[in-house]
């Protein structure tokens, strides 16, 4: 079986790439499923209805989010009606949606469940806590489980994947934007890579007009950002999964860069 997951989806530009480079990297790469974090694909903070579906005409067919999810209020009209839209899992409850879910695949079913880290994050119930609850529901209905950890550090998401080497088929990061080349299959069976990256403009900083975000370094007072445009990065990881062990046994990071206009 092959996995595509793909880093944060950034604005209109992220959405727009998305549509323009999934479809045929699906098809290239054979894959069976695509997880997508769209917790920035409206207007660079949260989510809409109206780009959740763009995201599910694009090609994905799981979303994840992280610390931005709550930043557009209309998600909590729709969010508990998406079957396959997931929020972190160690918000405090109780708390709109869920944590995670399970895709229904050919003969097998896909866990995906989705974890915000603590450090330099906002407040939340332990991850690696969280983490066991979850997995003693998933391992019982799912063959393959994908966890999609939003988390500013490198120590923490390097830590999650050590702990849950073994006992879940792939631990992704999110969240900071920049694809991390340090992608790998620990001794366990278990992918790994500390950040996926993101898929929104290049001539950016994460995401954002560069003159805007230079501007608050510089005079340390507030600024309003806004997603930037044009040529666009799109940052994603393939997991080819042995269907008897469901543990990784192939990865290939994807990392493609338009040229600067």
């Amino acid at each position: 079986m092959n996995i595509l997951l793909v880093g944060d989806i950034c604005g209109r530009t992220g959405r727009t790439a998305l549509l323009k480079y999934l479809p045929a990297l699906k098809r290239e790469k054979n894959i069976d499923v695509a997880i997508v974090n769209g917790e920035n694909s409206a207007a660079g903070r949260g989510i809409t209805k109206s780009t959740l579906e763009e995201l599910y005409r694009a090609g994905a067919d799981v979303i994840t989010s992280g610390n931005h999810i709550w930043d557009k209020k209309e998600i909590i009209n729709f969010i508990d009606q998406e079957p396959f839209l997931i929020r972190p899992a160690n918000y405090p409850e109780p708390a709109p949606g869920k944590g995670f879910c399970i895709y229904p695949l050919k003969a097998k079913n896909i866990g995906v469940m989705n974890l915000s880290g603590r450090s330099f994050m906002p407040p939340m119930d332990c991850p690696f806590q969280k983490a066991d609850q979850i997995l003693k529901k998933l391992s019982r209905d799912c063959g393959i489980i994908i966890l999609d950890f939003h988390a500013e550090t490198t120590s923490e998401k390097i830590a999650m994947g050590w702990y849950l080497d073994g006992r879940v088929t792939c631990v992704v990061g999110t969240h900071t934007h920049v694809q991390t080349a340090d992608e790998q299959i620990l001794p366990q069976g278990t992918a790994y890579i500390t950040d996926l990256g993101m898929v929104g403009p290049r001539v950016s900083v994460i995401g954002m007009e560069k003159e805007a975000v230079i501007e608050r370094f510089k005079t340390c007072r507030p600024v309003r950002f806004e997603p930037a445009e044009g040529p666009v990065v799109f940052s994603a990881l393939t997991v080819k999964v042995d269907d008897k062990t469901n543990k990784a046994v192939n990865l290939e990071r994807i990392l493609i860069k338009e040229a600067y206009q």
